[in-house]
């Protein structure tokens, strides 16, 4: 298990992360990166861009950060985007009240529950206030929305809001990025950018931050599309399923191929991400041992969501979430397409033309427009799709339409719909979504955990990031063995010629080459390459690998080609060795 106050002391000595503002007191839920930090940040992000964007062939935006408040009150955000609040009448200390219930009383509650449903849980289990031990009551119970309000511009300025997900710029701009993508489905769109959320109890360093970094890919595919083929492959997922969760059961490895077969998974799709990305966090650094795949229980699921999966890693005895994989259906474009003044439909061919029967409304829109404004196409439309079904609609004096759970009234008689035989091209259609979101942040938290262990090299006692090469933040340490006879000048040349070639190099002549070792080891650097007085016989100079500590000599010359080699994975250093 990571001794995570130990994992926390190394991050901020080594330059990984620290709390911001530390000179005038700080303020919680906001870090830096430091250098070393920010390049591993960097590496990741360009690791995920690689698998994801690039390798899938999708599309990648950035939107900015801040948006009217006409945005979110289309997404729901402005209304539902809350956590439950209780204050200590004693202290005036403000707390999340479904942590404090986990924490307390073990028991993990959804933040999406009402006031009053939240309430019959503290008429069973008392809650204490962390800060003074006094008992809480629920007259403080309030909900409180995590969004940062401001204002933009002079004068009566426009209100808006920081964004609390990336994804809603992904949505806003659907109708132009679809003519990118030339109509055609399905089709995605990534973004790597910072989301803001004011939450109550910010806490366990990367985990929960105010301010934090999201990888998001919006997956834009056809209503009946059912998703992939997905082959049989050797690939296990550990899930733990509803079934599993409900029975207290352990974990169920099985392929992607046999979660579906099995119906552990019911969406392709997500079948298809978890495969995909279960590669790439091992790729990067997460103990597999350490991870599991979580499906979101009822209770907890979002209600435009048809399923969703958490991945999950395990720090200091939590589990704690780093991605999750939800099918959104058409929630987010439906509501942008009811909202605002664009078409947020797609038109789709068909493969050839057809002749259909169809039902012309020829509405009095004198009596549409006025009575359900900017509704009044999609209500209009709804009836349409319902005459399909059932020639008879039109019989009773009021046809109901539901739009988005609410019931709308419309009479009959201002509609006159003749039937005849048209040709249908093609179809205008809401696409459905299928979201991955990745924290980058926690992702960040989870390597530096799983990566972070105390060893023993010549009886002396280190710590070490055992960091896969290709996200290290820094690839080679270059070190003279002592600064004087030259050996310095070599190692400042070879130190700059790798760099020229594109390598992340620190050249160190501080302390014994045994100090200046365990520095990098601590950093996570995989290689040091140490020129000493041999170089002046042989021309060669020794490469050491972290993990394993062992040294051995290499040609200088060759010294550029090795490194590159392993690097791109075409070698490894058991080979030269």
């Amino acid at each position: 298990m990571t001794n995570v106050d130990d994992l926390n002391e190394l991050a901020k000595r080594r330059g990984f992360f620290f709390p911001a503002n530390d000179s005038y007191g700080g303020l919680a839920g906001f870090y830096v990166y430091g250098p070393a930090g920010a390049a591993l940040k960097n590496n990741i992000e360009n690791s995920w861009r690689a698998k994801f964007v690039i390798g899938e062939g999708h599309f990648e935006i950035s939107t900015p950060t801040i948006s009217p408040s006409p945005v979110f009150k289309a997404s729901g955000h402005l209304d539902e985007f809350d956590d439950l609040l209780i204050t200590c009448s004693t202290c005036e200390t403000s707390h999340r009240a479904d942590h404090l219930l986990k924490s307390q009383h073990t028991l993990s509650q959804s933040s999406d529950v009402s006031i009053q449903e939240f309430k019959k849980f503290l008429s069973m289990y008392s809650l204490t206030c962390p800060s003074c031990k006094n008992t809480l009551d629920d007259s403080t119970l309030r909900e409180f929305n995590l969004m940062f309000a401001t204002k933009v511009g002079p004068g009566s300025q426009t209100p808006g809001y920081l964004r609390p997900e990336t994804a809603q710029g992904i949505f806003v701009e659907f109708p132009r990025l679809s003519s990118y993508a030339r109509g055609k489905l399905p089709f995605g769109v990534a973004q790597i950018g910072t989301s803001y959320r004011n939450e109550i109890s910010p806490r366990k360093g990367l985990t929960r931050l105010r301010e934090f970094t999201q990888a998001e890919l919006e997956l834009f595919i056809h209503p009946t599309d059912l998703g992939p083929t997905i082959a049989p492959t050797t690939t296990k997922l550990p899930l733990y399923s509803i079934s599993q969760q409900e029975s207290n059961g352990t974990l169920e490895s099985v392929t992607a191929r046999e979660a579906l077969d099995q119906n552990i998974i019911s969406n392709r799709w997500i079948a298809y991400y978890l495969e995909l990305s279960i590669d790439w966090y091992n790729s990067i650094g997460i103990d597999l041992n350490r991870f599991r795949y979580r499906q979101h229980m009822p209770n907890e699921l979002a209600h435009y969501a048809s399923d969703c999966w958490d991945a999950e890693v395990e720090i200091g005895g939590d589990w704690i979430e780093i991605t999750g994989f939800a099918h959104r259906g058409n929630y987010d474009l439906s509501k942008h397409n009811t909202h605002s003044s664009d078409d947020f439909t797609m038109f789709i061919p068909l493969d050839e033309p057809q002749k259909k029967i169809q039902t012309n409304l020829n509405p009095d829109m004198e009596y549409f427009g006025p009575t359900f404004g900017k509704l009044a196409p999609e209500i209009l439309s709804r009836i349409d799709e319902m005459a399909m079904s059932n020639s008879n609609i039109f019989d009773p004096p009021e046809i109901n339409v539901d739009i988005n759970g609410t019931i709308h009234s419309v009479l009959s008689k201002h509609l006159h719909p003749t039937t005849g035989e048209t040709i249908i091209n093609g179809e205008h259609i809401l696409p459905h979504v299928i979201e991955p979101s990745f924290g980058i942040d926690r992702i960040i938290y989870s390597i530096l955990a799983h990566a972070f262990h105390e060893d023993t090299i010549d009886g002396e006692t280190r710590f070490l990031l055992s960091l896969p090469p290709s996200i290290a933040p820094t690839f080679v340490g270059i070190f003279p063995l002592l600064t004087r006879d030259n050996l310095d000048v070599i190692a400042q040349d070879m130190a700059s010629n790798l760099r020229t070639s594109g390598f992340s190099v620190t050249h160190d002549e501080s302390g014994s080459i045994g100090k200046r070792y365990r520095r990098q080891d601590e950093v996570g650097t995989p290689f040091c390459v140490t020129i000493d007085h041999q170089y002046f016989e042989d021309h060669t100079v020794t490469l050491r690998e972290r993990n394993s500590a062992t040294q051995i000599r290499i040609e200088a010359n060759s010294i550029p080609t090795i490194l590159e080699s392993l690097r791109n994975g075409s070698s490894t250093f058991s080979d030269l060795v």
